[in-house]
């Protein structure tokens, strides 16, 4: 999208977890587990900056840690031309 100057809006939300393995070791019967295994699970440590990365690309983004940052980057992606990302920031599940 960025060779192409494409005008594309990319919304990552971002949970920095993956939760559907989580989902599915409760699915198979494991009711808890270690922190390597966690550690797995997480996108963290470090945290993967969208932001950096698109810019790295050539793409404006910007990062979203509530809905208001994210309607205003919203209409700001939509309103202009070529591409942009938005990071939504999404808490981690308890």
């Amino acid at each position: 999208m960025a060779r192409e100057s494409l005008d594309i809006t990319v919304i990552v939300f971002a949970n920095r977890g993956y939760q559907i393995l989580r989902d599915e070791l409760t699915y198979v019967g494991v009711e808890s587990f270690g922190r390597n295994a966690q550690a797995m699970f997480d996108v963290e440590n470090p945290a993967l900056d969208w932001v950096s990365l698109a810019k790295g690309h050539g793409v404006p983004g910007v990062r979203a840690e509530d809905i208001d940052g994210f309607a205003k980057a919203l209409s700001v992606g939509l309103s202009s031309s070529g591409p942009s990302l938005i990071e939504v920031v999404c808490p981690l599940p308890a």
